[in-house]
């Protein structure tokens, strides 16, 4: 028989042994606005006990981070800001394929065996109206004289979403369009933010493929800023999330996907001014629907990549 000091002490072992189990950690390393990874822990902490360990940078950054740890690999769950690295990590059998039951209606093409958006940001033209230049509608606009020296780029070299854009826009027309905005003065001033705080202060009048999320918070803080997406179309920038197959704690990283893709995980999504990746959460803002989607056969414009950035940076001097 058990004395009542050992049914104490296998007592505590087996709250112990719950305890790591229910607070085990889980490592998301994420190019996402740090706002939204920082609610998300929060909620899935709340709702699970699940403690998360995140690293929030550019996905310049993370993707670095990675490669350093090469040897010693600690991320469970990664979000990127591009399409491409899911389907970069997927041929090289790094990922953990996982169906979330959360993912019902999440798009077909928003999700994949191994990935599945966390939410869906638009490039847009961000146009500061306090600039003393006339309301643009489509891109073309902002080559003409009224906005001459006045238009950023985001470096496509820098931003997966702007090389789409650019490389989209060549196979309709040409070069023709970043020729003019060449020769209008228009400049590639490096990545997102360095592309739109300039236009936020008044220096410039607008950017040229602004990631939309961003513009629109600002907006909503008073900035002086609109966000136009225009008829002729765009591009979209689905966010892969992903489970790294060499993940140690795949069960917590599974249950963080689910939790992000939950009516309450979705509804931190929408409130960043991302579009949710389920198309049954409603968001104060234009969603797919809305939007003149341009198509691209990402293989052939991947495959291409160099060349079109090896032309893009001859026309505007890089």
């Amino acid at each position: 028989m058990l004395t009542n000091t050992r049914r104490a002490g296998l007592a505590a072992l087996a709250a112990l042994v719950m305890t790591g189990t229910a607070y085990a950690d889980v490592t998301v390393y994420t190019a996402g606005p740090a706002s939204l990874i920082e609610k998300l822990a929060a909620g899935f902490t709340e709702e699970t006990g699940i403690k998360v360990e995140f690293f929030q940078a550019t996905t310049g950054q993370v993707m670095a981070r990675i490669e350093a740890e090469a040897a010693n690999p600690v991320v469970d769950v990664l979000i990127s800001a591009s399409w491409d690295t899911a389907t970069d990590f997927a041929e090289r059998d790094w990922l953990l394929p996982y169906a979330s039951p959360n993912a019902e209606t999440v798009p077909d093409f928003l999700k994949s065996e191994t990935a599945v958006a966390q939410g869906v940001s638009a490039l847009a033209i961000a146009w500061n109206p306090n600039s003393g230049t006339p309301k643009p509608t489509e891109w073309a606009d902002l080559a003409k004289p009224e906005y001459k020296g006045l238009v950023n780029l985001p470096d496509p070299a820098q931003s997966g979403a702007t090389f789409e854009l650019v490389a989209a826009l060549e196979a309709q027309g040409g070069w023709k369009l970043f020729e003019d905005l060449a020769a209008n003065g228009a400049i590639v001033a490096g990545a997102n933010a360095e592309a739109l705080n300039p236009v936020l202060q008044g220096a410039k009048a607008a950017v040229f493929g602004a990631v939309d999320y961003i513009s629109i918070s600002g907006q909503q803080k008073g900035e002086s800023i609109e966000v136009i997406f225009p008829a002729s179309g765009t591009v979209i920038a689905p966010r892969p999330a992903m489970i790294l197959n060499w993940s140690k704690n795949q069960e917590e990283a599974k249950q963080f996907i689910d939790y992000m893709l939950s009516d309450a995980g979705q509804t931190i999504v929408a409130a960043a001014n991302l579009m949710p990746a389920r198309a049954d959460i409603p968001a104060n803002r234009p969603l797919i629907s809305d939007l003149n989607i341009l198509e691209i056969d990402a293989e052939a414009v991947y495959a291409g990549r160099e060349d079109t950035l090896a032309t893009f940076g001859g026309i505007f001097g890089q």
